[in-house]
């Protein structure tokens, strides 16, 4: 049994179905259905948002045998052979593993020679900021005028390493990181067709912890699916990501705006033999002590998008807690995480903070009696 995973089964076969980047999907498809084609492109951004999906399917669009085309058939044999990798005239280039002069030299050698049965010979150079200096330098002149059968795709996760006249010989398009809103939808979406049970607060985490990153997303949704046998449940996300349970992270916000410090090392201690990530702690009391805030100051807007089951209990620490206790107590909770990587462990570091935390809020009620 040939097992495909998620990232890969999901992959984008048309511009349609890029998740974000429409600034980038509409110039590119413009460019292509008015005849405006560059011969170099270069796309940047962080891992996993569409660069090199991106690039193939300018590959395919380039190359489709019913023309060059936004919408490329899928069905002629040269795109089914870019689907697959097995196109001989759309070479893909490790930057990483090919940093050498002597390999892009190589390349040089053979631009010249027609493509065998495309359109266009189509090189996707991958983390092109690997390259050496003199290999740049050996690129320079053929990336600004090269054959007319030829055409230049380069994808970087660190622009600032490519040279300033490499970027000048290119459309040069930056991806943005994805919103968790289109990575919750699309993975609400991926469920859905592959008749998997899960619950919306369980994708948000996976959304959140992706980071903007859709194959990330895809690969901790896949671990959480193994997890689950079959099913996403939060219990394993948690376990998985080393989050402490929801009930503890508001017990313990709670604890910490009411000044209770018995309490807050009694939590902290049951937090510990669950064993988490300890950063985690810290952010997911943030997180708590944003939606008291915002239920504090603008308590109909933060109903309508806040369906978590802690809503009542938030609502009555809004109530309760000084508003000015709560930013007060963000911003040792921020500095705290901050702080983080110097402490002897970052559990000392957390209760440090807390405890911290809660000093300050006492201080800060002293001042207000006096």
């Amino acid at each position: 049994m040939n097992y495909e995973i998620l990232a890969r089964k999901w992959r984008p076969q048309s511009f349609q179905d890029i998740i974000g980047q429409k600034h980038i999907v509409t110039a590119i498809s413009n460019g292509l259905s008015l005849g405006r084609i560059h011969h170099a492109w270069l796309l940047s951004g962080t891992r996993g948002i569409g660069k090199t999906t991106i690039a193939r399917l300018l590959a395919k669009s380039l190359n489709c045998q019913n023309g060059i085309t936004s919408s490329p058939c899928r069905k002629c044999i040269i795109c089914k052979e870019i689907e697959k990798g097995l196109c001989l005239d759309v070479l893909e280039i490790d930057g990483a593993s090919r940093t050498k002069v002597e390999d892009i030299r190589e390349m040089l050698d053979n631009i010249y020679y027609a493509p065998t049965k495309s359109r266009f010979k189509v090189y996707l150079i991958d983390e092109v900021h690997m390259l050496s200096r003199h290999s740049f330098n050996a690129l320079l002149k053929t990336l600004e005028e090269p054959p007319k059968h030829v055409k230049f795709i380069l994808a970087t996760t660190n622009i600032e390493k490519i040279p300033k006249t490499i970027i000048s010989r290119c459309l040069y398009f930056k991806l943005q990181i994805i919103s968790e809103e289109k990575i919750f939808n699309f993975l609400k979406k991926i469920l859905i067709k592959e008749s998997i049970n899960t619950d919306e607060y369980s994708l948000k985490k996976i959304s959140y912890h992706a980071k903007g990153s859709i194959r990330d997303a895809l690969n901790l949704l896949e671990h959480a699916i193994n997890l689950g046998n079959g099913h996403v449940y939060i219990k394993n996300i948690n376990e998985m990501l080393g989050i402490p349970p929801e009930k503890y992270s508001f017990l313990l916000t709670d604890a910490v705006l009411k000044k209770d410090s018995k309490k807050t090392m009694l939590l902290l201690n049951k937090i510990s033999a669950i064993g988490v990530e300890w950063e985690e702690v810290l952010i997911e009391m943030l997180h708590f002590l944003y939606h008291i805030s915002i239920s504090q100051n603008f308590p109909l807007v933060w109903e309508k998008f806040f369906s978590g089951k802690y809503q009542n209990q938030i609502k009555k620490t809004a109530q309760d807690i000084n508003k000015k206790d709560i930013q007060l107590c963000y911003q040792v909770l921020l500095n705290g995480r901050k702080e983080l990587k110097f402490a002897p462990s970052q559990k000392i570091g957390v209760e440090m903070s807390l405890l911290r935390a809660i000093t300050k809020i006492k201080k800060n009620k002293n001042i207000l009696l006096r």
